[in-house]
């Protein structure tokens, strides 16, 4: 006996097939982007979460068959239990990953939480399937039609939800429980209600207090959700967290001070870490940038291109040089560029380049920007192209050392003008050798260099990982250019001996007869796991 017409029964069925498929996409589209930030290489962890998942629920739909006999109990305690490993899936792979887990565990966690909740929804529909034909007999055709079309559109509105609404508005961590919740309140409604009758009072009073307990739960850690974020941020990045913010782009950490007086010169102990991973910025940072900028402003550089480079401290070794009428930085990031320009420390470290009258700023992607025509200024040559963009191991800058890149960065070169680019770590030479053959298919010539920080290792809180700082870059142009510096600005740490000595160590690490990375073909995702 149903307490609505059967007509309207079902499409509360139909309406609880739509809220699972949209909390199940949700849960999968979290572990994927969670994985990704904290691992790296997000189409390795978007392959793994839904092949396994995929696996997971062909299990749960053959383990449903066992319990039709109690669809309505075995629903509701499926969903319950979907809400609660669903919902805290992500601050458990979080705190995993922050307090012991590193990088090898979070990904055994990533793996059993893919296994769980893909058993549970795999669960779903059988059950569900059987609920609708308890309510009015139809053929097994039609039924199956109506569910996996609400199965369907549930899962459109699930994957629309979560990056439009749910990661820009809650952030990982709540979005999830927010889901969590959703999760338990659809599935214990339909069953407390619309089929209560199938359950003896014994069954409901334990579901019920079942689906209460999954809420407190839920709603305890998303009230805990600031404390929990601040704990993992002071154990991943120390107790000076100056800035932490979830831009459009990325996730920005800034932490330490800078010297005002220091101008960028090794005094201060200010560290950016964007999506977890620290930038070349502070204590040693100035050699990094030196490295990047200086060589390639040997020659004609009064129009300079800058892609990447958001924390604007490549635009203040570009300004350092005489003869510049124009610098052009294209960065994705608004909220960054407007940090580095207005946070105090930020600026300081920065030389407050963002002020600087020469500088033009274009919030862009760099790929799209150099494809885009162009008018006015910006369309004219540039005598120097500056490549500060993130390193090609991740999987999503793949595309800015690619051949297709390389090609449009040649073709905003001036006849006698140079590209720099920062390749990665030195250590990573196969990954390194790819970038070259990228540089080389694009029709230009590039000297390999690279140079070594002052003794500063990179230190991860979570995963108590030390990396040796030894940057690799290329300088590039249409002629073999020549590797060196000019006699200003005066004040840098790098030298034309250590750019010699760089030069010959990069080239003793060649790997000879790799091909170029393409858009269709990108090679860094094992490139970049060598460890030279």
């Amino acid at each position: 006996m149903l307490p609505v017409a059967p007509r309207a029964g079902r499409l509360l069925v139909l309406a609880a097939v739509f809220i699972s498929a949209a909390c199940g996409l949700v849960y999968e589209l979290e572990l994927v982007a969670l994985a990704s930030y904290l691992t790296g290489d997000s189409v390795t962890q978007a392959s793994v979460v839904l092949s396994v998942m995929v696996f997971a629920m062909g299990i749960g739909s053959l383990l449903a068959k066992h319990l039709r006999c109690r669809a309505a109990a075995a629903f509701g305690a499926v969903e319950a239990a979907l809400a609660l490993v669903g919902g805290c899936s992500a601050m458990a792979l979080y705190a995993g990953f922050v307090w012991g887990a590193g990088t090898t565990g979070t990904r055994v966690l990533l793996v059993a939480f893919c296994l769980a909740i893909g058993v549970l929804i795999g669960a779903e529909v059988p059950l569900l399937m059987t609920l609708i034909q308890r309510i009015r007999r139809q053929d097994a055709g039609g039924a199956v039609a109506d569910l996996f079309a609400a199965d369907y559109v549930g899962a459109l509105a699930g994957g629309l939800a979560f990056p439009f609404l749910l990661l820009p508005l809650l952030g990982q961590l709540t979005g999830a429980l927010l889901t969590g919740a959703v999760n338990a309140v659809a599935g214990g409604t339909l069953v407390l209600w619309l089929f209560r009758h199938d359950l003896s009072a014994r069954a409901r009073r334990r579901l019920l207090a079942a689906n209460l307990a999954v809420l407190v739960l839920l709603a305890t850690l998303a009230a805990g959700v600031g404390d929990f974020e601040r704990a993992a941020r002071h154990t991943m990045y120390g107790a000076d967290v100056r800035v932490a913010r979830q831009t459009d782009v990325q996730e920005v950490v800034v932490t330490g001070r800078a010297h005002p007086s220091d101008g960028g010169h090794g005094g201060s102990d200010l560290d950016l870490y964007l999506d977890g991973h620290l930038r070349p910025g502070g204590r040693d940072g100035h050699r990094y940038h030196e490295a990047l900028v200086h060589p390639a402003m040997r020659g004609p550089h009064a129009r300079v291109l800058i892609l990447g480079g958001a924390d604007g401290l490549a635009a203040r070794e570009v300004l350092r040089h005489s003869g510049v009428d124009r610098v052009d930085v294209v960065a994705a990031d608004r909220e960054l560029t407007d940090l580095a320009r207005t946070d105090p420390a930020l600026s300081a470290l920065n030389a407050h380049a963002y002020d600087d009258p020469r500088l033009h700023l274009a919030h862009d992607d760099a790929f799209q920007w150099l494809r885009e025509p162009r008018t006015g200024a910006a369309s004219r040559p540039y005598d120097v192209v500056i490549a500060d963009l993130p390193e090609p191991r991740l999987t999503e800058a793949a595309r800015f050392y690619s051949q297709e890149f390389f090609g449009l960065v040649a073709r905003t070169l001036a006849p006698e003008g140079r590209l720099a680019v920062h390749a990665g770590p030195a250590t990573r030479t196969r990954a390194f050798w790819t970038v070259e053959a990228g540089v080389r298919a694009a029709g230009l010539r590039s000297v390999p260099y690279r140079v070594r920080a002052k003794g500063r290792r990179e230190e991860t809180g979570a995963g108590r990982e030390r990396t040796p700082r030894d940057w690799a870059f290329l300088l590039a142009a249409r002629t073999p250019p020549r590797l060196g510096l000019d006699a200003r600005p005066a004040r840098r740490s790098l030298t034309p001996a250590m750019l010699r000595d760089g030069a010959r160590a990069m080239a003793a690490t060649r790997v000879p007869g790799l091909p170029p990375s393409t858009l269709v073909h990108p090679r860094y995702a094992g490139a970049a796991a060598d460890g030279g």
